[in-house]
């Protein structure tokens, strides 16, 4: 299994192949169908995001089948089941390097921020517990200058819920933890905030 930074590396690289348009050969659907990964996989990287339509991790880092292990949730908030799921790929398959995968215009951030600034009276419990684990990172923007500005509010609410969802993976779980202090497992500040923004062939990582 590589390490974790040759594993952010090559997300790197696969991005900008996608951003360039330039298909990458290794990472077909064609290819997958004659490797044997019904039998084992080792996915070299974690991506936890989003499940808006326009991030496909696979897609934007230009991965083919078994490169990755994608965990997707809308506003690619960490719950224990996400957790879980990280423990899991990183315990059962050795993989090194987890990722936040969020994105600009995210759905369920505009959503915890038309929350915050009008409550709905019937708002389904299911959608709420998603609002509930974002909120706590968003809610202090409000009372900024950010708060008379909408555009800039989103996209700081945006990072800042990607920084909220790292720190949890690090620190909300003793098998993770211990991992990345070892130097097992990258969680890098890099991986932290890594943005896509779909439409623009845009994407950051820091």
């Amino acid at each position: 299994m590589i390490s974790g930074q040759e594993a952010l590396a090559r997300l790197r690289e696969g991005n900008r192949a996608f951003v360039a348009n330039i298909p990458d050969p290794g990472a077909t659907i064609r290819q997958a169908r004659s490797n044997p990964l019904a039998l084992a996989q080792q996915p070299f990287a974690i991506v936890l995001g989003c499940s808006d339509s326009r991030v496909p991790a696979e897609l934007v880092f230009e991965q083919g089948f078994g490169d990755l292990f994608v965990i997707r949730v809308a506003g690619n908030i960490v719950a224990p089941s996400q957790v879980g799921s990280v423990e899991f790929a990183a315990t059962r398959f050795g993989t090194r390097l987890a990722v936040v995968l969020g994105h600009t215009q995210c759905g369920a951030i505009l959503a915890t921020l038309e929350e915050l600034r009008q409550p709905a009276p019937r708002q389904s419990p299911n959608l709420r517990s998603i609002v509930d684990r974002i909120r706590p990172s968003v809610e202090p923007l409000l009372a900024t200058p950010l708060g008379q500005q909408p555009e800039a509010l989103v996209a700081h609410a945006v990072r800042a819920n990607i920084r909220a969802a790292a720190d949890h993976l690090r620190h909300g779980s003793e098998i993770l933890e211990r991992l990345v202090s070892s130097n097992a497992m990258g969680c890098s500040s890099s991986a932290q905030s890594t943005v896509w923004r779909p439409g623009s062939s845009s994407f950051s990582m820091g």
